[in-house]
C-alpha cells in the first residue's frame, strides 16, 4: 500500500468538491457538523492556523471500487467520475464547500440539533483590527440573510442583497475565494480605504491557505481502507464492515453492466428484515451476522473443493468479511434467508419464542451455515437431536459470550460432519462444554445466556401455568404475557433475611403467566397456594400435580420451606441441564440424585444423559 503527503490550496479542494473531481465513498456517513463548528473552523482558516490533514484515496484500481457520491450541497452532475475519494475530512472540506462556494448556505443544526440553514460573514471594521479580533468578527446568519428579534417579527440587521452586504461592510464568506466577484464586491464598499485593508490583512493571506493530505495509492485494499479509516476519522463512529461492503457491492461493474443499476446491500437487508420479522427471535440479528454466515459459506465452500495439501481456512473473521464479492452474496443470499428462518422453528422447538429470552443471536449464524450445509437431512431425527445437544452445550457452557469468529469457523468446519456421523469427532462446542453446579447461584438475569437457556428447558419440561392448567405453547407463552418470577416472593423472601444468591437465582424462579404472578403477589406460599386453588377451581392434588411440572417440591412449597424447596429445585435443574448437554454436570459434594426426587411427584426428566463421564467422553463429548 502507497501513499504520499501532498500540500495542496484550499481553492484547490473547494474547486475538486464542486467539479466531482473529489467526491465521498458511499460508506461515509452523512454532514452532520453544527453551526459553531463550522464557525470555528472558518476562523482557523482567516487565522491561517492548521486545521489538520485530510486522507484521499486514488480512485481506478480493478480490485476495489467503492461507490462515489457528491459532497453534500454540491451539484455535481450525475455520473462523474471522481480521480479521488475521501475517507478523512468530510465534515471540514463540506462545511468549507458549502460555506465558501455558490450561494453560501451551509445546512447545519443549532446545539439543539434543530436543523437550520446558516451564512457566514466578517465583519470587516473589527477584523482588520488584528488577529485577536477575527474569531469575533466571523458572524453566523440566518439562511435567508436577515436577523430577527421579537419572535422574527423584528429585522435588527438585513443582509439578503450584496448592496445590503456592502452598506454594512460584512463580508460574504461565500466570496472567499471568488476572485473577480470578490473584487467587483470590494469596489462596492463607500470606505474603500477599509477595502483595501482587508483585502491586504485578510484574504490575500487566506488565498494561500494549504490543506496537507494523506494520499493513499489506488492499490489499497478494502480491509486496509477499513482500518486507515477508523484510525483516523475525525467523526468518532467506528465503520462497519456492513458499510464498507455497501459502498463495494455498489460499486460492482458487473452487476450494473447487466442490471442497468447498482446493487444496494442496504435495501437487500432492508428487504432481508421484511422477512425475518414473521419470527421474531430473528430480529435480533444484525447486518453483520448475516454478512458473516455469507463469510462462512464462501470459505467453506473454497475448503471443500480445494485439492491444495494446505486448504484456504473456513472464516468469517473481519477481514474475510470484507473480502467477499458481491457474487459471493448473491449466491448465498436466498438460501441463507431460508436457512435463518429454519432457525426460528429450531429455536421455538426449544422453546425460546422472543428476542428477551434468545441466549446468543450469534449462535442462529452457524447454525443457519449448517443447514445449508446439512441440507434436508437437518430435520432428520437423529441429525437434529445432535444439533440441539450442540446449541445446548453453546448455551449451558456460555461459549458463545466472545471470540465468536473463531468459534464459529470451528462449529462449522466439525458440526456438520458431527451431526451426520456419531463417529465423527465431537465439535468443540460440545467438548469444551461445561456447567458447574454452583453457577445456578449467580444465575440471576436475563444477561446470562445460561440464564435464558434454562427458563427454556423449564418450558419444555411441560410446565403449566398454575391457574390456566396449560403448558407454554408458542400461541400461550404469548396470550398469557409469560415471564420468569419468584416462586417464594422477593418481599417475602427479603423480609426473612434470606440469602439473595439463592431466592434471586434461577433456583428460585419459573415462568408464569402475568395474572398468575400477580395472584402470588408477595406473600408466603401457605397464602398464595389457597388462592390459586381458588382461582384456577381446581382441588390440591391437581394444583400440586401442576406445580410439580415446574421441578417444584410442593410439601416443601406448602410448608414454606425456602431450605428444602431450593435443594429440590436445583437438582431438578441439573437433571435439565445435564440432559439437555448430554454430560454430567460438576457436582458439589452431597448432591441429591434428581431421578429419585423427580420420581417422587412424577415429574419428568430427560433420560438422554450419559450414566458417567466416562461415557460422555466416549461419545465424543
Amino acid at each position: 500500500m502507497g501513499f504520499e503527503t501532498p500540500k495542496s490550496p484550499l481553492s484547490d479542494y473547494l474547486t475538486w468538491t464542486s467539479s466531482g473531481r473529489l467526491q465521498l465513498p458511499d460508506f461515509q456517513r452523512e454532514y452532520k457538523w453544527e453551526d459553531e463548528r463550522i464557525r470555528s473552523l472558518l476562523v482557523t482558516v482567516l487565522r491561517g492556523h492548521p486545521m489538520g490533514a485530510v486522507m484521499l484515496l486514488e480512485t481506478g484500481s480493478d480490485q476495489v471500487r467503492f461507490k462515489p457520491k457528491p459532497v453534500s450541497g454540491t451539484s455535481v452532475a450525475q455520473g462523474a467520475e471522481p480521480k479521488l475519494l475521501l475517507l478523512d475530512g468530510q465534515q471540514r472540506l463540506t462545511s468549507l464547500t458549502q460555506a465558501l462556494t455558490g450561494d453560501g448556505i451551509v445546512h447545519t443544526k443549532d446545539d439543539k440539533k434543530k436543523l437550520f440553514d446558516r451564512r457566514y460573514y466578517v465583519d470587516m471594521a473589527l477584523a482588520v483590527q488584528g488577529d485577536e479580533f477575527i474569531d469575533e468578527s466571523v458572524k453566523s446568519v440566518p439562511g435567508d440573510g436577515k436577523i430577527k428579534t421579537n419572535f422574527d417579527r423584528d429585522i435588527v440587521l438585513d443582509l439578503s442583497t450584496p448592496a445590503l452586504e456592502q452598506q454594512q461592510a460584512w463580508f460574504p464568506l461565500r466570496l472567499l475565494f471568488a476572485g473577480y466577484d470578490q473584487n467587483g464586491w470590494l469596489y462596492g464598499i463607500a470606505n474603500q480605504e477599509l477595502a483595501k485593508q482587508f483585502m491586504e490583512l485578510v484574504l490575500k493571506p487566506t488565498a494561500t491557505y494549504q490543506i496537507p493530505a494523506i494520499q493513499l495509492g489506488s492499490d489499497t485494499s478494502k480491509s486496509a481502507v477499513a482500518t486507515v479509516f477508523e484510525k483516523v476519522n475525525t467523526g468518532g463512529v467506528p465503520l462497519n464492515v456492513f458499510e464498507l461492503l455497501t459502498a463495494t457491492f455498489a460499486g460492482d461493474k458487473a452487476y450494473f453492466d447487466q442490471h442497468g443499476d447498482d446493487f444496494r446491500l442496504n435495501d437487500d437487508w432492508t428487504a432481508i428484515q421484511d422477512e425475518f420479522r414473521a419470527e421474531p427471535v430473528l430480529t435480533s440479528l444484525g447486518s453483520t451476522d448475516f454478512l458473516q454466515a455469507a463469510t462462512l459459506l464462501t470459505t467453506w465452500k473454497r475448503n471443500r473443493d480445494s485439492t491444495a495439501e494446505r486448504k484456504p481456512a473456513i472464516s468469517a473473521k473481519r477481514d474475510d468479511i470484507l473480502k467477499l464479492q458481491l457474487t459471493d452474496y448473491l449466491e448465498w443470499r436466498g438460501v441463507l434467508v431460508k436457512a435463518f428462518e429454519w432457525t426460528a422453528v429450531f429455536v421455538a422447538d426449544l422453546h425460546i419464542f422472543e428476542p428477551r429470552f434468545m441466549p446468543y443471536p450469534t449462535q442462529l449464524v452457524p447454525l443457519a451455515v449448517t443447514k445449508v450445509i446439512l441440507d434436508d437431512i437437518a430435520d432428520n431425527h437423529g441429525v437434529k437431536e445432535r444439533l440441539k445437544r450442540w446449541y445446548w452445550c453453546g448455551i449451558l457452557g456460555e461459549l458463545y459470550g466472545s471470540a465468536t469468529e473463531t468459534r464459529f469457523a470451528r462449529d462449522v468446519e466439525q458440526l456438520a460432519e458431527w451431526a451426520r456421523d456419531t463417529t465423527s469427532v465431537a465439535p468443540r462446542t460440545v467438548s469444551e462444554a461445561l456447567f458447574q453446579e454452583r453457577r445456578l447461584y449467580t444465575l440471576k438475569t436475563r444477561q446470562s445466556a445460561a440464564y435464558k437457556g434454562i427458563y427454556a428447558l423449564i418450558i419444555g419440561t411441560g410446565a403449566k401455568d398454575w391457574i390456566k392448567d396449560v403448558t407454554f405453547s408458542r400461541v400461550q407463552y404469548k396470550t398469557l404475557q409469560t415471564d420468569i418470577h419468584h416462586i417464594f416472593p422477593e418481599k417475602w423472601s427479603k423480609d426473612r433475611n434470606l440469602d439473595r444468591s439463592q431466592w434471586d437465582s434461577i433456583i428460585n424462579k419459573t415462568p408464569l403467566a402475568a395474572a398468575t404472578n400477580r395472584a402470588i403477589g408477595g406473600v408466603a406460599p401457605t397464602e398464595y397456594l389457597p388462592r390459586v386453588q381458588s382461582r384456577s377451581q381446581l382441588d390440591i392434588t391437581h394444583v400440586d400435580r401442576i406445580i410439580a411440572t415446574h421441578g417444584i417440591d410442593t410439601n416443601a412449597l406448602r410448608n414454606d420451606d425456602f431450605e428444602a424447596h431450593f435443594a429440590y429445585r436445583k437438582n431438578f435443574l441439573i437433571g435439565l441441564i445435564e440432559g439437555a448437554m448430554g454430560k454430567p454436570v460438576v457436582r458439589e459434594q452431597g448432591a441429591v440424585d434428581v431421578l429419585a426426587v423427580a420420581a417422587e411427584y412424577e415429574v419428568e426428566v430427560p433420560d438422554d444423559r450419559p450414566d458417567s463421564h466416562e461415557e460422555s467422553l466416549a461419545e465424543g463429548a
